[in-house]
């Protein structure tokens, strides 16, 4: 736990504050003081944690703690335990927050589906839950390709296109190991759903939807006082043949009256599940061929490594806006800061091929790499090699640096990054740039038609 000290604020308790958060808070810790809670899942010993973590008891400790320290807030942007975690403690403490339903709402992906199926079934595609228990046998009467996902999970992983039964069959099947790791990273949310949500169903399920092949984006707002208000979308980039996160970029090319259409979907979506309060993130396709706009999913919180992209375009600081918000203030008031950009992009490393040995740069480069670009954010992801092995069977591919840049245009941004990949000796991540073939680790990944194809089950 770390606690920082000023009087402009009350103090903020910030949970499962790693990664993109950890930066971005420290920067606004002068007028935002916090202390921080939670352990970090992507690090060892932290992540050992998961073994015993228990979100009421852990509420319940700094519901505790809350009071002695004098705390007045809390809020947190992680999808895993965070979001619920921090509407939970408000809730108890009285604090602004987003409403528990609300989060769970949103994160278990099947009962969402059955909200947007009433609220906007145009923007819904065919789903179902896949009538399977873990590493148990799949259905033989399914249609294909499906897509495949949890029905609680965060960072994409499990998250897939299936071409045959043997395929799926191969994609859920799980060791000892990994069986532990998906349990204990659902449990914590089921015990909640169970007390808070029971008709949503267990969480302890994946899902099938039908595939859908279009431009993904990401709108991003927030809800103050029942009132939404829309920062911004996102433009997703897609490295080719895969369905692996390539590049994020803002502004988006996507037609103003179009965004508009998405905004009206999120608000009926939001207003369902009673979304009062807070930060939101939707991600959504939209096929310009066929006029059809797809919800993918809605996250209760924001988008992290979105937030330095706002502040680079628009001036606008996405974790003070939650930190705001946290504290029942209207973002509106916030002030702006001087754009540094007129488009930023969140360049994200991957490599597709188990068998490659992945460069990552040693601490010289790395620091001749920020003398050159005194404006770029760099993060590396060295992991082990069980760890590694876990990416290219769960995601397909394994993340290895995330580069963030801004430059006058898209032009002049991609000019710059390809000249600091180029010095951290990396490829940019442009699908031009690509090799013709991305080698998949276990399943490959071909382009989903443009079909909507019927599932066995709950459909709409």
């Amino acid at each position: 736990m770390s606690l920082m000290t000023s009087s402009i604020h009350a103090e903020t308790l910030i949970l499962f504050n790693y990664d993109w958060d950890q930066i971005a808070h420290t920067k606004l810790a002068a007028r935002w003081p916090h202390i921080s809670a939670g352990f970090d899942l992507f690090s060892f010993p932290s992540n050992a944690q998961l073994a015993w973590f228990d979100m009421d008891r852990f509420v319940t400790c700094w519901a505790t703690k809350a009071k002695r320290l004098g705390l007045k807030a809390v809020t947190s942007n992680h999808e895993q335990f965070g979001a619920l975690a921090a509407a939970l403690l408000a809730e108890r403490m009285g604090w602004p927050g987003t409403p528990v339903r609300a989060v769970l709402a949103c994160q278990h992906k099947l009962f969402a589906r059955d909200v947007l199926a009433r609220v906007a079934p145009d923007a819904n595609p065919p789903y179902a839950r896949l009538d399977a228990q873990y590493g148990g046998p799949v259905p033989t009467d399914l249609s294909y390709p499906l897509f495949v996902k949890p029905v609680k999970a965060a960072f994409s992983v499990l998250a897939r296109t299936v071409h045959s039964q043997a395929e799926l069959h191969r994609h859920t099947r799980f060791g000892a190991w990994e069986l532990w790791v998906i349990r204990h990273l659902v449990e914590p949310f089921e015990r909640i759903m169970r007390q808070h949500l029971p008709q949503a169903g267990t969480a302890h399920s994946l899902m099938v939807e039908a595939p859908i092949s279009a431009p993904q984006y990401c709108l991003d707002g927030y809800v103050h006082q029942g009132n939404m208000t829309v920062l911004g979308c996102v433009d997703v980039a897609m490295y080719p043949q895969t369905e692996a996160f390539m590049r994020f970029d803002y502004p988006s090319r996507l037609q103003a009256d179009m965004q508009a259409r998405a905004a009206d979907v999120a608000r009926r979506f939001l207003e369902a599940v009673g979304f009062s309060h807070g930060l939101f993130n939707m991600e959504f396709f939209y096929d310009a061929e066929t006029d059809a706009l797809t919800v993918i999913e809605f996250n209760p919180r924001l988008a992290s490594q979105f937030s330095d992209l706002y502040r680079r375009v628009e001036g606008i600081n996405l974790h003070e806006i939650a930190l705001a918000l946290a504290h029942g203030q209207d973002p509106a008031n916030l002030p702006r800061l001087v754009p540094t950009a007129g488009a930023a992009s969140s360049f994200v490393y991957r490599e597709f091929d188990p068998a490659a040995t992945v460069a990552v740069p040693d601490a010289q480069r790395q620091r001749a790499f920020h003398e050159a670009w005194p404006d770029a954010l760099l993060l590396t992801f060295p992991k082990s090699r069980g760890s590694t092995e876990r990416d290219y069977k769960w995601l397909g591919s394994h993340r290895y640096g995330i580069m963030h840049l801004g430059g006058q245009d898209a032009a002049d941004l991609r000019q710059r990054c390809e000249a600091a990949s180029a010095l951290l000796g990396w490829t940019a991540p442009y699908a031009d740039l690509q090799p013709a073939h991305q080698p998949h680790a276990i399943h490959p990944a071909a382009p989903a038609p443009k079909t909507r194809h019927t599932l066995i089950g709950n459909t709409p």
